[in-house]
């Protein structure tokens, strides 16, 4: 008789839903990105030449430059990030993670206990939702307009849970492509954060992931380069921009952070030949290879616009995209987006149903993010036509003059 684990598991354990079975047809979720733009003959190369230079060095845990990861990775992180984003930033504030979530891992856990309240845009990235339900924190969500997260509404959050005896313990902000609104903070509003955190005095978590993937190349400096107070943490990531299996981001804050932060790293450091491989592509290739992305995803993003307007017309709202690999997209009140999720997955199409992307659920039924980073353009065409189907089936939205079947 096997063996029962039940009986013995943590209060933190949980349970996967389904073993994996492979990607649907019509993927829709998750960050992934179009793969013949992951530049594989320049990663190759990098990889052939820094392993043969450096690779004895993988005998020591962190090589040569300690925990904070790979130093020629760090120095390029950092001047990227000055160059790009207008921070001022030096080797030595720059942690390489695992990947983004492993940096937001690490600032809850150096910030967070139950009980906390964490203050942030009410439709959010739903893997942040998650870990802070799971480490049983509260938050308070702040609406958005179409530049973001309100200034006016934050403050009234603020002030409302000062009043009730509460302390917000931090922000979280995605101000550059929101996560799932798609929307940029203007630089005004940024340092009318700033204000606020001030005025409340609390730190900042700025998730700046998609930042680079916008379509004319501009955008506003980031919100950590705008402080004159040392109260931002900021992290962002190579997985939208180079390829989400590299597992490489990073954590950038002042050495008076970071010195609490390492600690509490106890991976033993992030895979040294990413970061190898990466410090050796980047520098010569990380703008040239931005470029040829962001129109191959902009004509994706066209492409998603088109289907949902052919096939759900005026029954989908949303606003276009000026960048990142998401939409967010408005249906009729009587669509409940998590039943569309569950029968929309038997047909093959995978979506994010708006409740678990946002503070207030039940206010949000009626919404779905769908992702078009990975799907090739062909596919979004034929994926948005069944959802189209499904939907009408379900909720009779959008409305048909007669009975259309798609392949």
């Amino acid at each position: 008789m096997a063996f029962d684990i039940s009986g013995v598991l943590s209060a933190r354990a949980s349970t996967a839903s389904v073993r994996w079975q492979g990607y649907p047809p019509f993927h829709f979720i998750g960050g992934n990105i179009d793969e013949p733009t992951v530049p594989v003959d320049g990663l190759a190369a990098a990889l052939d030449k820094v392993i043969k230079a450096d690779g004895h060095s993988m005998a020591k845990y962190g090589m040569e430059s300690g925990p904070q990861g790979y130093l020629p990775l760090r120095q390029f992180v950092a001047a990227n990030l000055n160059r790009r984003t207008e921070m001022e930033v030096g080797a030595d504030e720059v942690l390489i993670t695992s990947g983004s979530l492993q940096a937001m891992d690490l600032v809850n856990q150096l910030l967070l206990e139950p009980g906390d309240t964490v203050v942030l845009e009410s439709a959010n990235y739903g893997g942040a939702l998650t870990r802070l339900n799971r480490l049983e924190v509260d938050y308070a969500g702040v609406d958005l307009d179409d530049g973001g997260m309100r200034m006016d509404h934050l403050r009234t959050v603020l002030a409302d849970l000062k009043n009730r005896g509460r302390r917000a313990k931090f922000i979280y902000t995605i101000p550059t492509i929101q996560n799932p609104t798609g929307t940029i903070m203007s630089r005004a509003r940024r340092l009318e954060m700033l204000e606020i955190a001030a005025e409340f005095d609390l730190p900042i978590f700025e998730d700046d992931c998609y930042a680079d993937l916008i379509w004319d190349g501009s955008r506003p400096p980031a919100i950590y380069a705008l402080d004159t107070e040392d109260r931002v943490i900021y992290c962002g990531s190579f997985s939208k921009t180079i390829a989400p299996a590299l597992r490489v981001g990073y954590l950038v804050a002042p050495w008076a952070v970071l010195r609490h932060v390492l600690p509490l790293k106890t991976d033993a450091g992030t895979g040294s030949l990413e970061q190898m491989v990466l410090a050796e592509y980047l520098p010569q290739h990380f703008d040239t290879h931005v470029d040829s992305l962001l129109p191959v995803l902009k004509a994706k993003s066209d492409t998603m616009v088109e289907a949902l307007s052919e096939h759900f017309g005026t029954a989908a709202t949303f606003e276009v995209p000026v960048g990142g690999i998401y939409i967010w997209v408005t249906l009729p009140e009587q669509v409940d987006s998590l039943r569309l999720s569950a029968v929309a997955a038997e047909e093959g199409i995978a979506l994010n149903p708006g409740p678990e992307w946002t503070v207030d659920g039940d206010a949000n039924r009626n919404r779905v993010r769908l992702c078009f980073g990975h799907p090739s353009i062909d596919t979004i065409r034929r994926g948005v036509a069944k959802l189209a189907d499904v939907c009408h089936r379900e909720f009779g939205v959008p409305e048909r003059s007669g009975n259309v079947e798609r392949d």
